[in-house]
């Protein structure tokens, strides 16, 4: 069978073949202010990618879901990131629109702040955001460590009700290996919704 007809049952995870994508931890919340994931995270992988699956909070302020992580050397959850962002958005009547740099989701080598991957996620009970966050070597004790973000919610922050969609990239500014990563809601809980993490060799 040529390749572009069987393309999506051997694809995987970013369009990389299955067998260099290894599913590594799921984790479901249920009225959780974090969800952390503290092991699996080493130099096995070169890359490692979070899924975000419905996820649905407790607060009605249209919060963000964020990262944050830990080095090594460190429990505390307060790395420095440097960061720009951009966002879409488009309301369900059609009745406005932007594109726009938002300068208040970037980071400037900040440390202790979380970083907003997805924003805005209504919380009515059809309303919820999903994306997908990729880490690249992680493990190194040379290099800073990348990352890109992309997310899109269902939202009454703008609009009534609307989709918005966040372009999220940077880097983590530490030359020691990173081994744990934290998911919040900058306000409230994660009432549902599943958080996935894969290796990619």
């Amino acid at each position: 069978m040529p390749l572009g007809a069987n393309k999506a049952a051997i694809m995987g995870v970013a369009g990389v073949s299955t067998g260099d994508v290894v599913l590594l931890s799921s984790q479901t919340a249920s009225s959780d202010s974090t969800i952390s994931f503290t092991s699996g995270i080493d130099s096995t992988y070169g890359e490692y990618i979070f899924k975000f699956y419905n996820i649905h909070p407790s607060n009605t302020s249209g919060p963000e879901l964020t990262f944050q992580c830990n080095a090594t050397d460190s429990t505390s959850y307060d790395e420095n990131i440097t960061s720009t962002a951009f966002y879409i958005y488009h309301t369900e009547a059609g009745s406005g629109g932007a594109f726009a740099y938002i300068p208040g989701l970037d980071q400037q080598n900040s440390d202790a702040a979380e970083q907003p991957i997805i924003m805005n996620i209504g919380a009515d009970a059809d309303e919820s955001g999903i994306g997908e966050l990729h880490l690249f070597n992680l493990a190194s004790t040379t290099y800073v460590k990348h990352w890109y973000a992309f997310g899109t919610s269902v939202t009454h922050a703008v609009g009534d009700p609307n989709n918005e969609v966040l372009h999220t990239a940077g880097y983590i500014n530490t030359t020691t290996a990173i081994d744990d990563i934290r998911f919040s809601v900058s306000a409230g809980n994660m009432d549902t919704g599943t958080i996935k993490m894969w290796g990619v060799k």
